[in-house]
């Protein structure tokens, strides 16, 4: 789990991981949450979705990026809470989250399955904590500063 603000590198270090695994012959699946929150939902509707999420869930690594990053309702939840049950102790998975999983049940809107997804995914991970600044605006500072124009 890569935790972090934005602009810290959890995205570009996940996927380097998952091309280094790709390069060992592991299938890797990556999907943002916003993604695959709309795969879910319309798995049962569309062959597009069932297509995808059968390759997310035979896949040796999946990476979900931007995870919490937005609220989910009690059905979203749930379904993702059956995805990351069905991938628990079958492939690895990387998540890129800017938020703590102390907030992740707020933003899951059911503690008992926010605290199901933790047990599950927190059982054997590593965190990763990146609070370093933004690469994107490291050298942008001066855009901040106010300075006054003098004649």
């Amino acid at each position: 789990i890569f935790l972090g603000p934005s602009g810290v590198g959890k995205t570009h270090l996940s996927i380097a991981l998952g091309m280094e695994a790709i390069q060992k012959g592991f299938q890797v699946t990556f999907v943002t949450m916003g993604e695959l929150l709309s795969l879910l939902k319309t798995e049962e509707f569309t062959r597009k979705a069932q297509v995808q999420l059968n390759r997310i869930r035979a896949s040796d690594l999946v990476i979900i990026d931007d995870l919490m990053y937005m609220a989910m309702d009690q059905r979203e939840a749930t379904l993702f809470f059956h995805l990351i049950n069905h991938l628990y102790e079958r492939s690895s998975i990387i998540l890129t989250s800017n938020k703590s999983p102390d907030q992740w049940g707020e933003l899951l809107g059911d503690e008992g399955v926010a605290m199901a997804i933790l047990d599950r995914i927190l059982h054997r991970a590593e965190v990763v904590h990146m609070n370093e600044a933004s690469y994107r605006m490291k050298h942008r500072q001066s855009m901040f500063v106010s300075e006054s124009v003098q004649n």
